[in-house]
């Protein structure tokens, strides 16, 4: 009898022993299941790297393709023009939002930076030194009208340079100030009007893509007289490594280049960002000539 109760403890212990075994099997099984799964679904570096190699290679044949449409179209030129009318002022400036439509190629300088930049003069101090040869001459008009979105009212500006500690001795003696003034008016005086569009489509910022019109607007005749077209892309697409700003960098791949209006040896090789200020006025100069 004791032999007996012997054989069935054991066989108790053993079924126990099995049982054991069998869940930790069990459960050994699942995780390796549950692992392979999530291998399956988490794309390797390698595969993320394929994707991300073909999403740019979409993005760089797409912004080639809008290139065949990009560039200057000078239909009318004028002479002896004393002043123009900007439609629009630039404001702000965007380095990183995708899909802000604030025209990312066109970037320049803003408000009264971007009014000053056509006044003559202006680019003359700016530079405190003569333009080297070959240089596109930034003459600047005599004055500029704008209608300030803030009173709905018009204005003209012209621009002097100013030497502050004659009236002010808080500043140093010979420094020099261009300064802006402005005059209220009643209505346009200007033939001439200067309009900007950023002319991206959600494709193309979804390619990091940004497209852009500049226009020269004969207001009498209602009639663009001039266009350019242009189109730059990230590459990188959008990617913040080292605190890249993605708009910036697109400068380097842009049609047209912004460094078309200055001589090959003194084309900057990176930072091309740089020659987007002052690009709009340039333009605008190649298609009326400011008056002497």
């Amino acid at each position: 009898m004791r032999l007996n109760q012997k054989r069935k403890l054991t066989r108790i212990r053993s079924m126990k022993f099995q049982f054991s075994f069998d869940l930790a099997r069990a459960a050994l099984l699942a995780s390796c299941v549950a692992l392979l799964l999530a291998c399956e679904s988490t794309p390797t570096k390698r595969e993320t790297s394929i994707a991300e190699r073909e999403r740019r290679d979409q993005a760089l044949a797409m912004w080639k393709g809008k290139c065949n449409k990009a560039g200057e179209f000078i239909y009318e030129r004028a002479e002896g023009v004393d002043g123009i009318f900007l439609m629009n002022v630039r404001v702000g400036s965007n380095f990183d939002d995708q899909y802000r439509m604030d025209d990312p190629y066109g970037n320049d300088l803003d408000g009264d930076g971007y009014i000053g930049s056509f006044i003559r003069g202006n680019y003359a101090y700016a530079n405190k030194s003569p333009l080297p040869d070959g240089w596109p001459p930034h003459t600047g008009y005599r004055f500029v009208e704008v209608r300030d979105p803030r009173d709905g009212k018009m204005y003209r500006y012209t621009g002097r340079v100013i030497e502050p500690w004659l009236t002010d001795k808080s500043y140093l003696k010979g420094y020099l100030k261009f300064v802006l003034d402005r005059e209220s008016i009643k209505v346009r005086s200007t033939r001439y009007g200067v309009r900007f569009d950023d002319i991206s489509t959600r494709e193309e910022r979804d390619n990091w893509i940004a497209g852009s019109s500049l226009k020269v607007i004969d207001l009498d005749r209602e009639k663009v007289v001039a266009e350019r077209v242009g189109y730059m892309v990230d590459w990188a697409q959008g990617s913040r490594a080292g605190g890249r700003s993605p708009w910036l960098f697109a400068a380097e791949n842009a049609c047209p280049e912004f460094d078309r209006d200055f001589p090959v040896a003194s084309r900057l090789k990176s930072h091309k960002n740089r020659n987007q200020f002052y690009q709009t006025e340039r333009f605008v100069e190649k298609v009326l000539k400011p008056a002497n």
